[in-house]
């Protein structure tokens, strides 16, 4: 992102965000090398490979809409099934009702369909 980019917003929030992402930014996102780091949060813990992808602090349309299908109740993941079917394209309520998909199907095969869905 560009050093003028406002502050604590979402990027489905923003105005024109292309406008705000960088050719090299435009590249980590696409490849989701920016991902990278979270591996970290995985080995600590704090997160799983699959499951909903994390909220934003301030994504509370987000935040409530999950707490509709109860996908606020599992651990977050790496990815999960919105991200592999839209990612930030989606709606919040699509994406909240996928990440709610996930949770009634949480379990080894969802997992792989989740994890090995743009290799098959």
């Amino acid at each position: 992102m560009k050093i003028d980019t406002p502050k604590d917003t979402p990027t489905h929030l923003l105005e024109n965000p292309k406008q705000w992402i960088t050719k090299v930014g435009k590249f980590l996102r696409k490849t989701s090398l920016d991902e990278l780091p979270q591996i970290i949060n995985i080995i600590k813990g704090d997160m799983s490979i699959i499951g909903p992808r994390p909220a934003l602090w301030n994504q509370y349309d987000l935040i409530n809409e999950r707490d509709k299908y109860k996908a606020n109740d599992v651990p977050v993941g790496l990815t999960g099934w919105a991200q592999i079917n839209g990612r930030d394209e989606l709606a919040i309520d699509v994406k909240a009702k996928l990440d709610g998909e996930y949770v009634k199907k949480i379990g080894f095969v969802m997992d792989c369909k989740c994890f090995f869905w743009d290799y098959c």
